[in-house]
């Protein structure tokens, strides 16, 4: 089985990136990793647009993260979400699976 991804696009606002910065390193990233039971997660800003942030939840598989994508785990950090940023930060999700894979 290969590794799976669950990646979340936000686009936050010059003014709300302090805050939202440190909401999601303090409490949704170690929410969201004990909710859906991730391997690991990272997150990340954009070098290229300062308004990007980029959060990854690793699976072990593609069946695992399909297993988050209806539950109630994920309903309910959507809705932590929406009640701490609103319509504020826009965000879209990804599902993604490793096919292949090098090293140098």
């Amino acid at each position: 089985m290969a590794r799976a991804y669950f990646m979340v696009r936000a686009e936050v606002p010059e003014a709300e990136r302090a805050a939202f910065d440190a909401w999601y390193e303090k409490h949704h990233l170690p929410d969201a990793v004990k909710t859906f039971k991730a391997v690991r997660a990272w997150r990340s800003w954009s070098r290229v647009d300062p308004s990007v942030h980029i959060a990854f939840y690793e699976f072990a598989s593609l069946e695992k993260v399909n297993a988050i994508l209806d539950s109630d785990g994920l309903k309910g950090m959507i809705a932590d979400f929406n009640r701490n940023w609103g319509d504020r930060v826009q965000r879209s999700r990804e599902v993604l699976e490793v096919v292949g894979e090098f090293e140098g």
